[in-house]
């Protein structure tokens, strides 16, 4: 028997397999199709829906054929026929739908307006909060605690909201729900700049005699206390409506794009979705820490520097910005179809690689009218439960996102502490280092999903094999970068060892001084050893370095004067780090980052094709609530209580600890690496026995072929005979 193919055009395509859509007769009241009326598409769970026809509809020509004698076989596959008539594909909003738009309803278009969308949401909540986090307890007088409170209201309302909107919005208009979140996001971004404007002017305390031996050295908790601290509760709000906003983003997003290409363009498109996603942070780190260069009452003059620990830079304006960018990019996302024109072409090639359980109980999933009620909410967590492959993917999921919140929040605090460097300049080498990492290996694991057309069990392997070179890669940890020296902290002030555990910031040299503990303030003496502030120098003098603006104190009676110019003085900051590891440390640091960012599209990847295709957003809103629940939310608190077990000295808040000052570098990179290696061994366990539990459909089953490409040519590499038709072909 001859096979129907269609070659008309660009849209036109062929099928390894004969598909018969001719009915019979109908039943009483349904209209009946023919022609190019009855052309329509299967979808995956058995249906299959008529198009409006559009341009690049492949429903534009005929593309169905009658083939007496095999209606049988047709329906005994479970194809129904549903109308789509009076479907509008148009984008616009409303009865509003100009032809100028039509050009952007493509799954480009949608691909560029949601990475856009990405890339503010990591911007603001991965970039500006982490930067800005520092100016913000110091402005509003928040302790640790309640600005760990501010980070993690964003996952708290993302686990609250991720049932109902990855079940409800699976089901619903994709489009609405991803423009109304990112319209939320913008709102709360918005709010979380209002504090600025709703409190007086900010005042430092601007002596330039401050913290010199012999200075004014007045307690700054003498002063009453400050009621701004209750702003936390609008910064709290404003996080929780970033995570309501951001729900549909990565669930709903991932799913309408997934719907709405080739199975094998899939990977690619949610890579450069996810890389946006990744970008944002980065940019979020570099564009932030410019604004704090800025000082937060634009226009006034201040006599304080960046570098002084009074100041504060001007941490709201990238909120400003970035929740009017999220608004007007809500706009033309609240235009899109419910799903593109010529999508369907893409869904009659999709075959199904769901795990199939023992039971048969998945077969529930591709009723047409499964999920569309609350009622079948148990069932369907039930039915993902029931999916080991489903279960371990979001085990290893969890342990991977430990590592990679544990990354972003203490990473540049590694490298400053490592490295010696200030916290500015840690944060915009950590963007640096994770742009080309980060971003690169989510897009090249997309990429090799799509170059080597893996199939499920494929694509965990390769997840597997990228945790395993990062497990071997994590090892670089064993090796550290010594501390600079720091005088009554690591070394005696004569340059004798500490007693263990000891500090002893007082000497002969700085005890007529009056130096206090609470101002921390590190200068760096013209003999490379660091000291506490310019006080607990002996330093009487302060002057400004013309070459890079830094004050430089003189006469320092604890620094040891020689005849060499500048002997005896100190320069504001700590002293520059010579360490010859510096290179081996963040070429790994690189790898370590790079192979886990690139399991991240395939493991995404491996989770929508190992569950049915109506279950897809709801399978990724549970896979986020396990990710945010085992990962995401505990992840920084394992990190950071394990390397705050390395800290050398506390900050003193008027006989309360707070945060730390000086870590012990050895001990953070051991620690690092504890924490590193459990969590790599379990997500290689969890990948491993995916792996093996996976059980893939039979081929039999399948009811058609994915590789069938775009242009109409088709790729045979991997057809799965599925009909007796094709034995006369």
């Amino acid at each position: 028997m001859a096979m129907p193919q269609n070659s008309t055009g660009e849209n036109g395509f062929c099928f390894a397999q004969t598909l018969d859509f001719s009915r019979p007769s109908p039943p009483p009241g349904e209209p009946v199709l023919s022609g190019q009326e009855a052309c329509g598409t299967p979808l995956s769970n058995g249906t299959v829906s008529s198009g409006v026809p559009s341009p690049s509809d492949s429903c534009a020509e005929p593309l169905c054929s009658n083939t007496p004698g095999e209606e049988e076989t047709q329906f005994s596959k479970g194809i129904k026929y549903v109308s789509a008539e009076g479907e509008d594909l148009a984008c616009g909003w409303g009865g509003f739908t100009p032809g100028c738009l039509q050009p952007f309803n493509t799954s480009k278009g949608v691909l560029f307006f949601l990475c856009v969308a990405s890339f503010l949401q990591g911007m603001t909540v991965n970039g500006f909060i982490n930067t800005v986090i520092t100016s913000i307890e110091r402005r509003f007088d928040l302790r640790s605690y309640q600005s760990g409170l501010i980070a993690s209201s964003y996952d708290i309302a993302a686990c609250i909201c991720l049932t109902a909107v990855s079940y409800f919005g699976g089901n619903g208009h994709k489009p609405r729900w991803l423009g109304w979140g990112v319209l939320v996001m913008g709102l709360g971004s918005l709010l979380f700049a209002l504090p600025h404007f709703t409190t007086g002017r900010y005042e430092a305390r601007s002596a330039a005699e401050v913290g010199v031996c012999g200075g004014n050295q007045s307690l700054p908790c003498t002063q009453a206390a400050s009621s701004l601290s209750g702003y936390r509760f609008i910064f709290m709000l404003g996080q929780f409506l970033h995570g309501m906003g951001a729900t549909p983003l990565y669930t709903l997003g991932v799913t309408y794009l997934d719907e709405n290409v080739k199975t094998n363009y899939s990977p690619v498109y949610i890579a450069v979705f996810y890389t946006a996603a990744i970008l944002g942070p980065a940019a979020g780190y570099l564009v932030g820490g410019m604004f704090l260069n800025i000082y937060t009452e634009i226009g006034r003059e201040v006599d304080i520097t960046p570098e002084n620990t009074l100041w504060v830079g001007a941490w709201w304006i990238g909120f400003l910005g970035a929740g009017a960018a999220s608004l007007l990019i809500s706009i033309p996302i609240l235009g899109y179809p419910q799903r593109l024109p010529g999508s369907q072409r893409y869904i009659v090639m999709r075959v199904s690689e769901a795990h199939q359980l023992k039971d048969g109980s998945h077969k529930k999933a591709s009723d047409p009218d499964f999920g569309k009620t609350v009622k079948d909410l148990p069932r369907s967590v039930l039915l993902l439960l029931k999916n080991p492959t489903f279960i371990f993917l979001c085990l290893a999921g969890a342990t991977e996102a430990t590592l990679i919140a544990g990354m972003s929040t203490f990473g540049p605090k590694f490298l400053e502490s490592q490295f010696s460097l200030s916290a500015s300049e840690a944060a915009t080498f950590f963007g640096y280092l994770v742009v080309p990492a980060g971003g690169g290996g989510t897009f090249l694991g997309g990429f090799l999903v799509n170059k080597f057309k893996l199939r499920c069990s494929g694509i965990i392997k390769l997840c597997l094999l990228c945790t395993v070179s990062s497990l071997l890669s994590i090892f670089i940890f064993f090796i550290h970068c010594p501390n600079m020296p720091m005088a009554g902290v690591t070394q005696m002030y004569e340059g004798s060892a500490l007693p263990g555990g000891h500090l002893n910031l007082t000497a002969a040299c700085n005890a007529e001084c009056g130096c206090l503990q609470e101002t921390y303030s590190p200068v760096c003496g013209s003999d490379d050893v660091m000291y506490y502030s310019p006080c607990h120098a002996g330093c009487k003098k302060v002057s400004e370095n013309l070459r890079n603006g830094k004050k430089v104190y003189h006469e320092c009676s604890c620094i040891e004067k020689t005849l060499l110019p500048g002997a005896g003085d100190a320069e504001a900051g700590k002293c520059t780090s010579s360490c010859d590891k510096r290179p081996l440390l963040l070429f790994f640091m690189f790898v370590v980052i790079l192979f886990t960012f690139l399991s991240s599209i395939p493991a995404l990847t491996a989770t929508l094709r190992c569950v049915s295709d109506r279950q897809r957003s709801f399978a990724l809103g549970i896979q986020w609530i396990v990710v945010r629940t085992l990962g995401g939310i505990p992840g920084p608190i394992a990190f950071g209580s394990m390397i705050d077990k390395s800290c050398l000295l506390w900050q003193d808040q008027c006989g309360e600890q707070g945060s730390c000052y000086v870590y012990q570098n050895l001990a953070m990179s051991r620690y690092t690496l504890i924490a590193g290696l459990v969590y790599k061994v379990l997500g290689t366990t969890f990948f491993i026995v995916a792996c093996l539990l996976y059980k893939p459909p039979s081929p039999e089953s399948a009811p058609g072929s994915s590789d069938t490409s775009e242009n109409g040519n088709c790729d045979l590499q991997e057809h799965k005979p599925s009909l007796p038709a094709e034995e006369d072909i």
